[in-house]
C-alpha cells in the first residue's frame, strides 16, 4: 500500500555557477556541502555542460539516481557532451566511479551525494590518478565533514596530535590539536548556505583558507583545525557577513 510520494523535478539552471567559474580553471577537484533541496544536484548539471562544452574537457557523471541526467538511455541535453554512467544500484556508486576512470579516460569525474567510506576512498583513488572529481555531499558547514568520520578523508582526515611545550607556545595554542593526516581529495570544498550564497575552503598546509562568495564579492582569511568548532565557525562566518554588507 502506498502511503505517500515524494516528487522532484530537476531543473537545468544556465549561469549557476558563475560565481565560482574562476576555481574551474584551477583544474583541483571541488565538494559542494550542503543540506538537501539547496541546489547541489542543480550545480552538477551545470557544470557538467560547462566543463563538457566551454572547457572542452572529456567528462563523465557518475548517475547515480538519474538525477543529473534524467532518466532514459539518452540523457539530457542539460549536461551538455558530458557522458553519463548509470547506476544498477546505490551500492555499486564506488565500483562504478573506478569503473568510469580505468575505462574510459576521463579527465573530470562528477559525482552527486558521497555518503558512504567506499564512495570516499573511490574519491581519493581517483584523485590520486590526476583526475579532476565534482562531487557533493550532505552537511552545513566545513565542522560537518571534518567530525563525520565517514568523509572527514575527503579533505584530507584529521588526527589529533600534541606537541611540545615549546611548539605549542611557539603556536600559542593548547599541546593537542587537530592536524590534517593526508593530502586532501578535493582542494576546493564549497558550503552551499543558501542557494546565491556559498563560502568556499581551500585547504591548504596549516589548515583551510575561507573566501566568502557573495555574488562576486572575495574575502579572504585563515581558519586552522585547532578552531575549527562550531561555536569559532558561526563567529567566523559573522564576521564574514558583517564584512561584505
Amino acid at each position: 500500500m502506498v502511503v505517500g510520494l515524494t516528487c522532484r523535478v530537476g531543473r537545468a539552471v544556465t549561469g549557476h555557477v558563475d560565481m565560482v567559474r574562476d576555481l574551474l580553471n584551477y583544474k583541483e577537484s571541488i565538494l559542494f556541502l550542503g543540506r538537501p533541496g539547496v541546489g547541489k544536484t542543480t550545480v552538477m548539471r551545470e557544470i557538467a555542460r560547462v566543463l563538457a562544452d566551454e572547457f572542452q574537457k572529456r567528462v563523465v557523471v557518475v548517475d547515480t539516481s538519474n538525477e543529473i541526467g534524467g532518466d532514459g538511455d539518452i540523457p539530457h541535453a542539460a549536461i551538455g557532451g558530458a557522458r553519463r554512467m548509470q547506476v544498477a544500484e546505490p551500492s555499486m556508486q564506488h565500483r562504478v566511479m573506478i569503473e568510469a576512470v580505468e575505462n574510459h579516460m576521463p579527465e573530470v569525474v562528477i559525482v552527486d551525494e558521497i555518503g558512504t567510506e567506499a564512495e570516499a576512498q573511490a574519491c581519493r583513488s581517483i584523485a590520486e590518478r590526476g583526475v579532476m572529481l565534482i562531487g557533493t555531499a550532505h552537511g552545513e558547514h566545513l565542522a560537518n565533514i571534518i567530525k563525520n568520520s565517514t568523509l572527514s578523508d575527503l579533505i584530507g582526515g584529521v588526527e589529533t596530535v600534541t606537541l611540545g611545550d615549546e611548539e605549542a607556545r611557539a603556536r600559542r595554542s593548547q599541546k593537542s590539536i587537530l592536524e590534517r593526516k593526508a593530502p586532501p581529495t578535493f582542494p576546493f570544498l564549497i558550503e552551499m548556505r543558501e542557494r546565491h550564497y556559498w563560502v568556499t575552503h581551500r585547504v591548504c598546509l596549516s589548515g583551510y583558507v575561507l573566501h566568502m562568495s557573495n555574488g562576486h564579492k572575495y574575502i579572504t582569511f585563515q581558519l586552522h583545525l585547532s578552531k575549527v568548532t562550531e561555536a569559532d565557525a558561526e563567529l567566523e562566518y559573522a564576521e564574514l557577513k558583517v564584512k561584505t554588507k
